[in-house]
């Protein structure tokens, strides 16, 4: 086993490891204190929104500590209206039971929704930790529901045969430094500067990475400008403790085995010539927001035409779950897994394993070809808004359907193949070709 020396020249040597480019398909968690409040207004998509806007109007509910820490906008006034203007956010941990909480009944759905693997958020800007810590008596076990979140549920998941990851908020503590952030330019400004905060965060990664051992760490935002001599140490533990292991790229530019685009932003960070990472939620937010409904949550055929083209242009799909404070999953979220988990086990084939393919994908009038391959065998995965005929160039043989495909018909023509849709598919078709990905 290559051994991991705690510098930068020994460290870009790491490779993504195989299971991770395979696995295409991961499932975030999203379950804290801010899952009691539950609110956030549904404004849209980050990426979308005004900088100005956006944080006097967050729709993430995860950041309920700071919606209501600038003192104006929907989140401020739905506070003061429902709890009262001098009620703290701290005691939302006391009131986080997780009463009806199993975690192997989360497991097997996310297993049944067809995930390779999980990422829990073990601590969030608001400090929370959901694991024992030697550094700190704020966690899940002292307070709320008294339970080691992240062991329990790192056992349940993989006992159902997945991997287990852990999110941890790096530059962001809002125990540590709680100014209010108006803008972008505030998180990465108004974030926790001492050498007391760098060693807090360095120190409680080695206790994850000790304890539980996880296939991917998942750092969010940055990591603490104070401690950033101390970045190559324990990504050098990382790996020696956990050879299968991968990170993603919010080191503050310095470091990343992938990278990631959150909705749309950091969008023109990826590219189909690296593995990356798309993280999003079923809704517009992480954590549960119960003011989102049916309009906000991507239906199941949504969220499988995400997947497909996530993993089209190289990218794993890691598809966050926003649990209630009790414990359970909105029906929403469920459906919407579920029907993703139906279509893999027909489409699996042409998307689990599979390698990015020299075809783009192909869009026309409503009408897509998205492609994926293993070796010559070339899957393309047809989808269309209305009935019409879309043309691929330079593609010969004779496809397979991995299912039914009565919405589409194909012909050869001179200049390639020509697949026709005599309707709207509602949901993406595979069909594979043997020698594909070597035509053209």
């Amino acid at each position: 086993m290559n051994r991991y020396r705690a510098n930068w020249e020994s460290l870009r040597t790491h490779r993504v490891p195989e299971w991770y480019s395979n696995a295409k398909l991961g499932i975030f968690i999203h379950w804290g204190a801010y899952s009691v409040p539950a609110f956030a207004p549904p404004v849209g998509e980050l990426g979308t929104i005004p900088d100005d806007e956006w944080f006097v109007a967050n729709p993430y509910a995860e950041w309920y500590y700071n919606s209501v820490n600038v003192g104006r906008g929907p989140t401020y006034e739905h506070h003061v209206r429902t709890y009262g203007a001098d009620f703290p956010y701290e005691n939302f941990t006391n009131m986080w039971k997780a009463e009806r909480w199993q975690p192997d009944a989360w497991a097997e759905l996310f297993r049944e929704a067809g995930a390779r693997y999980v990422v829990l958020v073990t601590k969030h800007h608001d400090g929370f930790c959901l694991f024992p810590s030697k550094y700190t008596d704020y966690t899940t076990v002292n307070r709320g529901p008294r339970r080691d979140i992240t062991g329990e549920l790192t056992d349940s998941v993989r006992r159902a045969g997945m991997r287990m990851g852990l999110y941890y908020s790096g530059i962001i503590d809002w125990t540590f430094r709680h100014d209010p952030m108006y803008c972008d330019a505030d998180v990465h400004e108004l974030n926790c500067p001492t050498h007391a905060y760098a060693d807090y965060c360095y120190n409680q990664y080695i206790e994850l990475i000790d304890r539980y051992r996880p296939s991917v760490l998942f750092n969010d935002i940055g990591w603490p400008y104070a401690g950033e001599h101390m970045l190559p140490e324990m990504l050098a533990h990382y790996y020696n403790t956990c050879p299968d292991g991968v990170t993603n790229d919010r080191y503050n530019g310095l470091f990343h085995d992938y990278r990631n685009k959150e909705y749309e932003y950091g969008a023109d960070a990826v590219s189909r010539s690296e593995k990356w990472e798309s993280v999003r939620g079923l809704g517009l937010s992480f954590g549960y927001n119960a003011r989102e409904d049916e309009r906000h949550i991507l239906s199941p055929a949504a969220l499988v035409r995400e997947l497909v083209n996530t993993v089209a242009d190289n990218g794993n799909l890691l598809i966050n779950v926003g649990p209630r404070a009790d414990g359970t999953i909105p029906e929403l979220q469920r459906r919407s897994l579920l029907g993703m988990g139906a279509w893999l086990k027909t489409n699996g084939e042409a998307i689990y394993d599979t390698a990015v393919s020299r075809r783009e994908i192909l869009r026309r009038d409503g009408m897509q070809a998205a492609f994926t391959r293993k070796g010559d065998t070339l899957y393309a995965i047809l989808d269309a808004e209305r009935p019409g005929a879309l043309d691929i160039p330079g593609l010969t043989g004779t496809p397979e359907p991995l299912g039914s495909c009565d919405a589409l018909r194909w012909t050869q023509t001179s200049d390639g193949l020509r697949v026709t849709f005599d309707q709207a598919t509602g949901m993406p078709v595979a069909i594979k070709i043997e020698g594909g990905e070597a035509e053209g």
